[in-house]
């Protein structure tokens, strides 16, 4: 596969992110609710992470978004400051293909330019691919909290990743 192309996330790609995010709620545990989300909820969370200058990052392909992928605060306390949680997401029709790593180095990047120094991630404890990814990233694997979920009629068990930064 060539170079993915990650840029920042335009208000023309809400409808694309939405789409992705709907879906990985009706099918997946990767997000703990079932109840869909609508293009005014993404809109203001997008405003929201723009507001406290973190990135929300797109893959775009001839279909449109493909993949998006953010971090905001991890606590909001001030001595969490410098920990920030990420989401990446990818459409079901373009998982495999790198684009889920290109977004996460992305705000690895992004991340170590703001002088974050710790990224933090919630997986489901179940989704061994996300796990092996960020793996692959130098993410470790740092807490598993037990059935402090419920979807599809079952308990989750909720895995925290974390990759400490080398700040500039």
């Amino acid at each position: 596969m060539s170079a993915v192309a990650v840029v920042d996330a335009e208000e023309s790609d809400l409808p694309g992110i939405l789409a992705i995010y709907n879906q990985v709620i009706a099918t997946t545990t990767a997000v703990y609710s079932n109840v869909p989300s609508t293009l005014e909820d993404r809109s203001a969370w997008m405003r929201a992470r723009r507001e406290k200058g973190f990135p929300v990052l797109v893959v775009r392909d001839a279909a449109g978004v493909s993949g998006f992928a953010s971090y905001g605060d991890f606590r909001t306390w001030p001595g969490y400051r410098h920990t920030v949680e990420h989401s990446v997401h990818v459409r079901e029709d373009t998982r495999g293909q790198g684009l889920g790593p290109a977004l996460v180095a992305a705000l690895v990047e992004r991340a170590r330019t703001q002088g974050m120094h710790v990224m933090v991630g919630g997986i489901d404890a179940a989704n061994e691919a996300s796990i092996r990814m960020h793996e692959k990233l130098g993410f470790e694997r740092a807490a598993v909290l037990r059935q402090v979920g419920r979807k599809f009629e079952r308990w989750l068990d909720l895995l925290f990743v974390q990759k400490v930064l080398e700040s500039p």
